[in-house]
């Protein structure tokens, strides 16, 4: 196995700077990954008309199939785009995106439904892919700031979103969420397909196939027991086999990847210091802001009527109120991180800033949320960390990481980032429904469940507490590092530094 390009050759791109035909480039990017940022909060709003449609109660498989395929595939399409490209890779994730939200505007069950909302999940890798993309094709140096504004703007499309979403399903129907996915998604393919080259950077190299296997299929099974852990109980036979079961898959992959000379993830890279805490520290940030995401609309949905101590008891459009300031300071972050690191800052300095937002936004929600200002100022302040720590990890990865196994190194943060997303509310919840339930009829509620004011306290904590391990993280990231080579000496498994020393 052989990198085809020299190590150090960042942006390909013919410009200096900034272009028109850069500048729709990256709009088509951003496009791409605001879908993929809204595209939880819409199908969660539909939610109860599907559930009631097919008179289902695991309507929870709609999130968790699209996140599972997602995170399975990640691993395998970063292989494949280091070998093969990374727009014809991020195009292929696109039509199978496309295809999977057809397939679930059609569907005519529920199974078929969650095929095609699994087959949707292809969004999910677009996010390393972009970046790894952007890397290789735009001009050196725009691409800290094109990258930052490519990840950290994801967000900024969720202040409309809930009003789009409550338009779509009032007048037409659930199906055309779906259908709102799939034509977006053409259009998306289209414009990427025009405006963006594709990478000129190849790996040589096979594709470890049976490590591809074990691996999704060990991260399949670590997801669903997490996913349904909370329902079918940490106990129960189910939990237990999935969890199980998926361990000892890793385990195998991790056997395999050290007999197979061509694996499909090196294993060596997660023994230097820049990757590993990178991977880490994104994983955390990700917790942190998928607890803080979770827990927030509960809490300003609930009624002040019900004498808890908090709720405004908005409705979902109402709730776009609050999405404002975090999805603006996060943009705003991003914008930062993309200016100060083109100017010689270390993405590790802007991390670690992050890093200490988001423990005092979730310590600020926490301790004072009887107020939509005060609540709508500490939104604004863990939208700036979610912001710059969003923007500073696919900086440290490009920092790290040989352009030649770019995909594949930043799909083992899209795994990172995937797995503890899930895994994070979950553990809010369990804290929620094990000490804080409120003792209020069921019958006043419509049934949902009720927790005190001390429950959302400590869920927010959680979150405060995925900002402190990202903070740790951060800190154990290198000043100064070298980025490892794509292939060095005799052995394709062995990683050696290169002589190219990066701020971390």
């Amino acid at each position: 196995m052989t990198p085809t390009t020299p190590v150090d050759t960042p942006g390909t791109a013919e410009e200096s700077g900034w272009s028109p035909r850069l500048a729709f480039s990256l709009f088509s990017i951003v496009l791409v990954l605001e879908l993929l940022s809204v595209s939880y909060m819409m199908i969660a709003m539909a939610l109860p008309d599907i559930a009631m449609h097919y008179q289902t109660t695991q309507a929870a498989w709609l999130i968790t199939a699209f996140l599972l395929l997602g995170a399975v595939a990640a691993p395998l399409v970063g292989k494949l785009a280091d070998i093969y490209g990374k727009r014809k890779l991020l195009i292929v994730c696109l039509i199978i995106s496309a295809l999977g939200s057809l397939m679930s505007a059609l569907a005519g069950s529920y199974a078929l439904m969650i095929a095609g909302r699994a087959l949707a999940g292809m969004l999910v890798p677009c996010l390393f892919l972009s970046y790894s993309l952007i890397r290789d094709v735009f001009p050196s140096k725009t691409v800290p700031l094109a990258v930052s504004i490519a990840t950290a703007g994801m967000g900024l499309i969720t202040i409309a979103a809930p009003f789009l979403t409550g338009w779509l399903i009032d007048d037409f129907g659930w199906r055309s969420i779906f259908w709102f996915f799939t034509g977006t998604l053409v259009v998306l393919g289209v414009l990427v397909l025009a405006s963006t080259p594709e990478s000129a950077v190849r790996l040589r190299s096979r594709v470890d196939f049976v490590g591809a296997i074990l691996l999704g299929a060990g991260i399949a099974g670590v997801l669903v027991a997490v996913s349904f852990g909370p329902t079918w109980g940490w106990g129960a036979g189910s939990t237990l086999l999935y969890l199980f079961g998926g361990v000892v898959l890793l385990g195998a992959w991790l056997a395999s990847s050290r007999i197979i000379s061509e694996p499909l993830m090196r294993l060596d890279i997660l023994r230097l210091r820049p990757v590993l805490f990178t991977v880490a520290a994104a994983g955390a940030v990700y917790g942190a802001t998928s607890v803080y995401a979770t827990i927030l609309p509960s809490m300003a949905m609930t009624p002040s009527s019900l004498g808890l101590g908090y709720g405004f008891g908005v409705d979902a459009e109402g709730f776009a109120i609050f999405q404002v300031p975090i999805g603006a300071l996060t943009m705003v972050g991003g914008i930062i991180v993309g200016l100060l690191c083109a100017r010689g800052i270390a993405a590790r300095t802007l991390l670690i800033n992050g890093s200490a937002l988001l423990i005092l936004g979730g310590v600020l929600t926490a301790l004072e949320n009887d107020s939509k200002g005060l609540l709508l100022l500490w939104g604004a302040v863990f939208g700036l960390g979610t912001g710059l720590g969003y923007a500073a990890i696919p900086n440290l990865v490009i920092k790290a990481a040989p352009p030649e196994l770019q995909a594949s190194t930043a799909s083992m943060t899209g795994v990172s980032q995937s797995l503890v997303a899930s895994i994070t509310p979950v553990i809010a919840y369990a804290v929620m429904n094990n000490s804080f339930m409120a003792p209020i009829d069921p019958q006043l509620t419509g049934g949902a469940v009720m927790y005190t004011e001390g429950g959302f306290v400590a869920a927010f904590l959680v979150a405060a507490g995925a900002g402190l391990v990202a903070l740790i993280m951060a800190l154990g990231i290198p000043r100064v590092f070298t980025r490892f080579a794509a292939y060095t000496g005799p052995s394709a498994t062995e990683a050696e530094p290169v002589a190219v020393a990066a701020a971390g």
